[in-house]
């Protein structure tokens, strides 16, 4: 029989440590041949990206082995830092010089890039025998370059990386942002999405179409008017992209020539496509006969085959949030996602539609200490209010008679994000203690459609503030939570939220910040490019709107400072510098508010190591103890200054 226990102090066996390990953090797979291969972050390796192997007979093995680590810095968050031809040679990018390597494996890595200070490459794919790239190259006093190129990878065209013979061509450009370079069947176009300042690639877009080898010769071939995503060919003149003219985003069929107007292949009150924060992203994959394997989100995430008639199959899937397509060859697809209490990768059998785990996927606990989410839908100031609530569950404790259980409300970063509604690990770490999560998709979420999107145009600091508060409220309304132990987290725009919140509310008696933004000003000055104009559409333009930046800055209103608050920062964040975290910790000292601030050596934008992750969620747990007065068992107490 459970034990009736003080919440948030019940025992639990779901340490941090098995938080961090059931964290899986993949970056990308595909299908070589009889093989499935993966890139996997290593937290034990200090986060270094290796790309891993599956053989036919299920024995596996490291392709890239340390100290090579695949990551791009690309549009600094990267993405799409390796490929594989088909005859099985690794193409990566390697985070030390950010050029591009070739691996036989079992062999020695090669330089195909020339050394240059200040130039990244990305999204790579390999197609037709091509391997495609997006090139990024800083310049002083300027924004950086960016352009679609064709690497050489054949060795007598690749030996010379330092001379005037130059692997890389250019393939496309004309834009300040460029991702998801796709070439036709015949070899002979290439399209890819296209973006300018101040917009952002989920604000407007442009599809655009060139004959290979004639970067003048580009088109548009999308209005400009939406967000066009993911073009994909079909035929040598005509492809299949994303786009949201109803306000969803759906699978599109266009004519490459313009000779006819796009066409929905399945309409649906759901969208396919999302927030382009990391190249290589895949909401959809056209199949060899005709058929559409995709993702729709409403709220959570579901997988459907589209038949060429348009009608539109759920497939079974264990994974409703952030699921991703990584491959389909032989009908097969390779997805991804987050499971209840783990992340995984799974081969999906296309004509019957059975599931199997590759990597990752399934809880090494019983399912009884993984929390079941609750959809809820609030009123809020303006409009529904969308979120999922996570009760405490443990088999074996129950709380005290007459005792609300504190709850952790969480507030996703972008501001353009989404959560699905699956219990990730980290999750399960606090509900199985006793401490409910409630993960708010306030107004500017992705998954809701364009006008839930755009609820948050030059509304930055206050919708999704008031969003948050009434999701909390609610569920403090209903009797589910302790409306006195409310606390509420968030990372990067989740901590500016979390930040703005505590001086603008009194619904919070404890706040959580990652890296996360107090001074808008600050931030529209020293951020990296591909977010160097975000603020325009969030906030308002500079300088006309310099009076709103100063007003919903939280570190503009110090004195409103009042309830405890734990900072946890890395010291090599490009995204969000320290000095945004520092300025605060100054402000809460200034004002005697209760505090801790923790700087992680060698993390960025987004914890990797598994000793930081450990360190910080143990932090998290020592810190609402301190502040709502339960017992944390086995876990180090936490000073406030």
């Amino acid at each position: 029989m459970p034990e009736q226990l003080p919440y948030g102090s019940w025992p639990s066996p779901l340490t941090a440590a098995w938080a961090s390990a059931s964290a899986l953090r993949l970056d990308g797979a595909a299908f070589v041949g009889d093989e499935i291969w993966w890139g996997e972050s290593l937290p034990d390796e200090a986060g270094r990206v290796a790309v891993m192997r599956r053989r036919a007979d299920g024995s596996s093995e490291v392709v890239l082995p340390a100290p090579a680590n695949a990551r791009s810095r690309v549009h600094e968050y990267g993405g799409g830092a390796w490929t594989v031809s088909d005859d099985g040679i690794l193409y990566f990018v390697d985070k030390s010089d950010q050029r591009v390597r070739r691996l036989r494996p079992g062999g020695e890595a090669e330089a195909l890039t020339p050394d240059e200070a200040g130039t990244h490459f990305g999204g790579l794919r390999w197609q037709r025998g091509t391997l495609l790239a997006v090139r990024e190259r800083e310049r002083d006093g300027a924004s950086p370059e960016r352009h679609i190129v064709a690497i050489a990878t054949r060795s007598d065209d690749a030996a010379d990386t330092t001379g005037d013979a130059s692997p890389v061509t250019v393939v496309a450009g004309g834009s300040d942002f460029l991702a998801q370079p796709a070439l036709s069947p015949d070899g002979a176009q290439l399209a890819w999405v296209a973006w300018d300042h101040p917009d952002m690639p989920w604000d407007r877009t442009r599809v655009r179409v060139a004959r290979m080898g004639d970067p003048a010769s580009a088109r548009d071939i999308t209005d400009g008017a939406t967000a066009a995503l993911q073009p994909e060919w079909v035929s040598d003149d005509e492809l299949l992209l994303l786009d949201e003219p109803t306000g969803r985003w759906n699978v599109y069929r266009l004519d490459a020539n313009g000779h006819d107007a796009a066409e929905a292949v399945s309409p649906a009150d759901a969208d396919t496509g999302g927030g382009l924060w990391v190249l290589g992203t895949r909401w959809y994959a056209p199949l060899a006969d005709g058929r559409i394997l995709a993702v729709r989100t409403h709220g959570s995430d579901e997988l459907v085959l589209i038949d060429p008639s348009g009608r539109a199959v759920p497939l079974p899937f264990p994974a409703t949030s952030r699921v991703q397509i990584e491959d389909v060859a032989n009908g097969r697809a390779l997805v991804s996602g987050s499971a209840p209490g783990a992340a995984g990768l799974w081969t999906v059998d296309l004509a019957d539609g059975s599931v199997s785990a590759v990597r990752g996927g399934a809880p090494d606990i019983d399912d009884a200490w993984i929390p079941h989410a609750r959809q809820l839908t609030v009123d809020g100031p303006h409009g529904p209010v969308h979120a999922f609530a996570y009760p405490p569950t443990n088999p074996d404790a129950v709380g005290d008679a007459g005792e609300l259980p504190p709850y952790l409300v969480w507030v996703h970063g972008g501001p353009t994000a989404h959560v699905g509604g699956t219990a990730d690990s980290k999750i399960a770490y606090f509900t199985s203690r006793g401490i409910g999560v409630l993960d708010v998709n306030y107004g500017g979420s992705t998954g809701y459609g364009r006008s839930y999107r755009d609820r948050l145009k030059g509304q930055w600091g206050v919708v999704d503030v008031d969003d948050v508060a009434a999701a909390a409220r609610g569920l403090s309304d209903e009797g589910l939570a302790d409306g006195a132990r409310l606390a509420i987290e968030g990372g990067s725009a989740g901590g500016w939220t979390v930040l703005a919140a505590l001086v603008s509310t009194d619904v919070f008696g404890a706040g959580i910040s990652r890296y996360g933004v107090g001074d808008a000003r600050a931030l529209a000055a020293e951020t990296h490019d591909f977010e160097a104009r975000y603020l325009d559409g969030l906030i308002g333009p500079l300088p006309e709107a310099e009076d709103v930046y100063i007003e919903r800055s939280p570190l503009s209103r110090p004195e409103r400072f009042r309830v405890p608050l734990l900072l946890l920062q890395g010291d090599e964040d490009a995204v969000v510098p320290p000095a945004q975290a520092e300025a605060i910790r100054d402000a809460l000292v200034a004002q005697g508010v209760p505090h801790a601030y923790v700087l992680y050596a060698g993390e960025g934008h987004g914890f990797r190591r598994t000793e930081t992750v450990v360190h910080a969620l143990e932090s998290e747990l020592a810190f609402l103890g301190r502040v709502f007065g339960f017992a944390t068992p086995g876990v180090a107490p936490i000073e406030l200054d």
